[in-house]
């Protein structure tokens, strides 16, 4: 059980995703094993969740199991191309009879208000409809999937309305026709289109897998972030080694990577199997599952004065442990152009400092400081090889660097210890003896 001090430290740690998220459009798509397993309910409580803190959300539920079971009772045998459903008439009832049976089961989950739950007094209003207008896909492979459909329209109009309306929409994977036909889609195809269309800031695929993995010899990696290029590139490798993707990473990747370059901010892979996963992908920065963004979610850039609080955070413990120099807020602020920071996912996870000496063609790199949760990650080495390339271009040939602490960092990394009379004269002059900082310099 977590203390009053580890309670108000977490509160604080996912508040600004919490906020962050306020107003947000997110679209989930899960299949019919979800529904089917007995746990939607905790699932729905967070949905309830999300709801109550502003988010507004658009769910896609499948049906691949409930229809595989009518298929059985019926006696009717299925075939798929390209992981398509062939659907014919027979099988195109099947279909509608396990679709609609999966809404409206979770349209009455929707509904509950268990006491003492997060379900208690909720009022969740929930709007299905023809929202979305379907065309068939034709013949694959010399096969006609008659009345297997894919997405040829959706109806943003009468989805945003709903939704300005604190409803959550549900969407079920079949699609109508002009002239009134239906037509049997797949979850991901529904969900992709449907966040494209709406320009969700996120697609969300609730998966059997942790997320999107790298298999090698040595087992499999969980992937926590992929590029649209880096995940074509996977895509391609997967294909073409013996490495062949698991059924997920090849059904829902290539969706997820198609929704991003079409606009959609951020899409995901997500364990269904993990109790509050949601909850853990979205209100904690490391996440749990797998994202995927148009391009990289870090960048190093010049710091600006609304830094100056996160600045900080990362520098007030290495000054309490007499690591950096304390510095004040005010000294920051008079200071901030010379400061560089390393942003990940709109969160300043490093800071450096660059300090001219032009008299000496020489630059100090000073109060460099990143996050305990980054420190293993190389992002101190990335950010003194962008300083030290800044520092080149502008034509100084020296860098050196203070510490107390540090030494044997900066000697792995080129620095070489010299002494304080090495020093340009106007940092000799502001030396602090009673520190005794170890100088390093490096040749640039």
């Amino acid at each position: 059980m977590k203390s009053d001090t580890e309670f108000v430290t977490w509160f604080r740690s996912v508040t600004p995703h919490i906020h962050a998220s306020r107003g947000k459009l997110f679209v989930i798509a899960f299949g019919g094993e979800v529904v089917e397993d007995g746990k939607f309910i905790e699932l729905v409580q967070d949905f309830n969740l999300l709801a109550s803190l502003g988010i507004r959300l658009v769910l896609v539920h499948g049906a691949r199991p409930q229809i595989e079971s009518r298929l059985q009772a019926e006696q009717l045998e299925t075939s798929y191309v390209q992981d398509r459903r062939v659907t014919d008439a027979p099988t195109l009832q099947c279909v509608k009879e396990a679709v609609g049976k999966v809404r409206v089961e979770i349209e009455a989950l929707l509904s509950m208000g268990l006491p003492n739950s997060p379900m208690a007094n909720a009022a969740i209003r929930v709007a299905s409809g023809n929202f979305v207008t379907a065309r068939p896909i034709g013949v694959l492979e010399g096969v006609d999937l008659q009345y297997t459909g894919e997405v040829r329209r959706i109806n943003t109009t009468a989805i945003l309305d709903q939704l300005g309306q604190e409803t959550v929409v549900l969407l079920s994977p079949l699609g109508y026709s002009p002239t009134g036909e239906i037509f049997n889609l797949t979850l991901e195809n529904t969900a992709a289109e449907v966040a494209i269309a709406l320009q969700a800031d996120k697609l969300i695929f609730l998966v059997d897998t942790p997320g999107i993995q790298q298999h090698t010899e040595a087992g499999a990696t969980l992937l926590p972030e992929l590029t649209v290029h880096q995940g074509k590139a996977l895509l391609t490798a997967m294909e073409t080694t013996t490495s062949r993707p698991d059924e997920d990473t090849r059904i829902y990747l290539p969706w997820a990577l198609y929704a991003s370059e079409k606009g959609v901010k951020r899409a995901h892979l997500v364990s269904r199997h993990v109790d509050g996963a949601l909850l853990l992908e979205l209100f904690t920065h490391s996440g749990i599952g797998s994202m995927i963004t148009r391009g990289p979610l870090q960048i190093i850039r010049q710091a600006r004065i609304e830094d100056i609080g996160a600045i900080l955070q990362l520098i007030e413990p290495l000054e309490n442990t007499g690591i950096l120099v304390r510095r004040s807020r005010e000294l920051l602020e008079m200071e901030i152009e010379r400061f560089m920071v390393v942003e990940h996912d709109n969160m300043i996870i490093a800071c450096a400092a660059l300090y001219p000496f032009p008299d000496d063609n020489a630059c100090e790199l000073a109060c460099l400081a990143v996050h305990p949760d980054y420190r293993k990650a190389g992002i101190g080495r990335i950010l003194i090889d962008h300083l030290e390339d800044q520092a080149r271009k502008q034509g100084y040939r020296r860098l050196f660097v203070l510490t107390t602490r540090t030494a044997h960092w900066f000697v792995e990394r080129g620095f070489s210890e010299t002494t304080p009379d090495q020093l340009p004269q106007q940092k000799q002059n502001l030396y602090n003896y009673q520190r005794r900082s170890k100088v390093f310099v490096k040749t640039i």
